[in-house]
This record gives C-alpha cells, sequence and structure tokens, in this order.
C-alpha cells in the first residue's frame, strides 16, 4: 500500500438501500433536510485514483487546489450543481459534547466507544440490517439493490421507534446527534475533462452527478495514481474549463435559485468542529473575472479558533465560540471583485510561492523558463523558511 493511500469505506450501494428501505414519512423527513437529490442517484462509485491525485494538489493554507495553471477550489456553485445538495440558509451548528453515551443510547441505540465516542462500524450496519453486504454469484448489480432493500425493510421494521441514520466512514462520530432533535433544521469531470475519467452516460438529468459514470480502469491503484498525477503535471492548461456552467439554467433545481445570493463570494463555511475558509478570491478566473494579485493566504493571517478544533473536549457551544464566522456566512461573505486586465502578474507570484511544488514533474521535459520559474520558487521558499525560523528562534 502506498502511505496515506485511500481505500472505500462503505459503499454507496448500501446508502441507497438504507434509503430506499425507508418508510414514506422518513424519506420525506430525508428530502426535507435537503438530501433528497443525491439520495436518488441510482449509481455512485468513488474513483479512488483521481480522488489521492487531487488530494496530493491541496493546500491546506489556501484550502485550495494548487495546480500548474493556479488556484482551482469547489465552488458552492459546483456543490449545488453536482450534488443537488442545499448551500444556503442556516449553518450548521449546535453543541458539541465530551460524551454522547446517553445521547447515542436515546436516538440509535447503538453503543458507543468510549474514548472517541464513536459509533463502531459493525454495529451500525447489523442495526440496519446491512452487516452481510457481499454480492451473490451472478448476481446484477440491480439485483443486490433489491436484495439489500428488502433485507434492510424487514430490518426496520422491526424496530418502528428507532431513529436511523447512515454516514459513511470505519465508524461514526456522534457530534451530529443533537441536530436529530428537528431534522428539518437541518467535482473534476467538468473543469478537467482531458483527464478522461467519467463516462457522459445519461446528459441531460439534474443533478449533474447523475451524467456521469466513473470509468471502470483494471490497473493497480499505485498504477492509476502515477499515471494521473503525470497528466496533470502535463495538463493543457487550455483544455481547463473555469466555467462549466454558463449553458446550463436553473430548470427543475430550485435549490440553485435559493443558493445564488451565495456564489461568487468569498466566505467562512460552518459546520459545528469544522470552520474553514472559501477563498474564491484565489479563482477570479472561474467567475470570468482576470486573475488580480492576491496574497495567498497563511495560517497567521486568519484569526480562528482552529483548524478542525478536534483537540476540544468540553461541552462546546459553536454558536458563540465560532460566531464571527457565523456571522459572515449569515452576511454572505464578500462579492470577488477585480479590475485587472492579464492574469500575469498573479502567474509570476504563483510560480514563485508554488513552484517547487507544482512544477516538480520529472517524468516529462520541462522547458527552460519553466526550470528557472521552479529554482526561484524554491529559492524563494527557502528564504521563506528561514525567516519563520528565524522569527520562531527569537520568540523561544
Amino acid at each position: 500500500m502506498l502511505q496515506g493511500e485511500m481505500r472505500a469505506r462503505v459503499s454507496w450501494l448500501i446508502v441507497l438501500a438504507v434509503y430506499l428501505a425507508f418508510p414514506s414519512f422518513q424519506r420525506e423527513r430525508v428530502e426535507e433536510m435537503g438530501f433528497g437529490e443525491i439520495l436518488g442517484m441510482e449509481r455512485m462509485r468513488a474513483d479512488l485514483a483521481l480522488t489521492q491525485a487531487l488530494r496530493s494538489r491541496w493546500d491546506a493554507e489556501a484550502t485550495a487546489f494548487a495546480f500548474p495553471w493556479g488556484h482551482m477550489i469547489p465552488s458552492l456553485e459546483d456543490v449545488s450543481r453536482i450534488t443537488g445538495l442545499r448551500t444556503y440558509g442556516r449553518p450548521v451548528s449546535g453543541y458539541t459534547y465530551p460524551c454522547y453515551h446517553d445521547l447515542a443510547e436515546r436516538l440509535l441505540e447503538l453503543p458507543v466507544e468510549r474514548r472517541s465516542s464513536l459509533v463502531p462500524r459493525v454495529p451500525l450496519q447489523e442495526s440496519l440490517g446491512l452487516f452481510d453486504v457481499a454480492k451473490v454469484a451472478g448476481e446484477s448489480d440491480d439485483e443486490h439493490l433489491d436484495r439489500l432493500t428488502r433485507v434492510s425493510r424487514r430490518e426496520l421494521a422491526s424496530e418502528p421507534e428507532a431513529l436511523l441514520f447512515a454516514t459513511r466512514g470505519d465508524a461514526v462520530h456522534c457530534r451530529f446527534l443533537p441536530l436529530l432533535g428537528d431534522l428539518s433544521e437541518v467535482w473534476t469531470y467538468l473543469h478537467l475533462p482531458a483527464l478522461g475519467r467519467g463516462e457522459l452516460a445519461q446528459p441531460g438529468l439534474i443533478p449533474i452527478a447523475r451524467h456521469w459514470n466513473p470509468i471502470r480502469d483494471s490497473r493497480s491503484l499505485g498504477d492509476q495514481l502515477e499515471r494521473l498525477q503525470e497528466a496533470i503535471d502535463s495538463y493543457p492548461y487550455l483544455d481547463v474549463v473555469w466555467q462549466p456552467y454558463l449553458g446550463e439554467g436553473d430548470e427543475g433545481q430550485p435549490w440553485l435559485v435559493q443558493a445564488r445570493p451565495y456564489f461568487g463570494r468569498s466566505m467562512w463555511l460552518h459546520a459545528l468542529n469544522h470552520v474553514l475558509p472559501l477563498h474564491l478570491f484565489l479563482c477570479q478566473r472561474s467567475l470570468g473575472l482576470r486573475q488580480s494579485v492576491v496574497e495567498f493566504p497563511v495560517w497567521d493571517q486568519f484569526h480562528r479558533p482552529g483548524r478542525s478544533f478536534q483537540g476540544l473536549h468540553d461541552t462546546t457551544d459553536w454558536r458563540e465560540w465560532a460566531k464571527e464566522q457565523i456571522e459572515n456566512w449569515e452576511r454572505k461573505g464578500k462579492a470577488v471583485k477585480s479590475n485587472t486586465t492579464t492574469d500575469d502578474a498573479y502567474l509570476q507570484a504563483y510560480a514563485l510561492k508554488y513552484g517547487g511544488k507544482v512544477y516538480k514533474s520529472t517524468r516529462h521535459q520541462v522547458d527552460v523558463a519553466g526550470e528557472v520559474a521552479s529554482l526561484r520558487a524554491l529559492l524563494h521558499s527557502a528564504m521563506q523558511d528561514r525567516e519563520v525560523a528565524q522569527r520562531q528562534t527569537e520568540e523561544l
């Protein structure tokens, strides 16, 4: 296995089977929560190689992908159009607690790991009747789904009082359980098509994720990943699609109409103990603007309680702890504007900051200008590291 290699946790088929097994009133409540469109997708399969190749390009300081052609960020419009999920309204907020045992027992009737407040995967799947989910020899995908749905429906019917939900991962954290008190409170095929990882199978359907099927690749994950990294290194800049939705309307997508006031804006995204900035000003080209020179984000520039706040173990009211970020969301952040006429100055600054990372391919020829930019970037980066080390030494 490669270091940090990703693997599938829970098949989409299991999630879909549970949703189809719900009685009508529970499906209606899930749809009221805004998950109806994405749960209505018949087929969804993760492309692990593509996901890992993209993850290696993620810059945690900028919370954006750093590609050879500049920053790219999955925007709220990407999420809304591709998945059909709601990207508007009130932030998902509330309390997190140091212990969830009683709450999990009351709402889920499931055990919780004492030290981590996690619901183990096996009891969760057993409670849904889906512990043994392997496909039987000769069974088609549709037959497999039908069987899982029947089994899960039988299990749910035997426990009519249980409040059940499905999620991903080997184990489920309980921090979102308090939100279940009232359930109503609650990107690459389009932008980099030349990678060829998706097949346009059902054009015209909404949301856009229903258009595509990931290609089936029989090569090893390591081989796929190496080829994808090389493809991204050498990706033709003119083939990058910055605005894939120019010809897309809003018909049949009421969630888009309500989300539109949040599009094209830099803002804080908040969900309990995760508060992250959406630096859309780094992707002005995705809004049809020229990319102006900007100050690239670094951790010290942004005052926030922390990155993911996992070190907080006391009862925490996130409406107070992340009050500034929540108020920013309620003001719909800040509109992105640009008066520049060329991207050149941004790209020069970008090459100096990221060149040593994004122009690092040794698998294909790089022109002299590119090598010079990379060397300059490495020198600049080394100087920055030295300055940081000097400051830290002085502080100590």
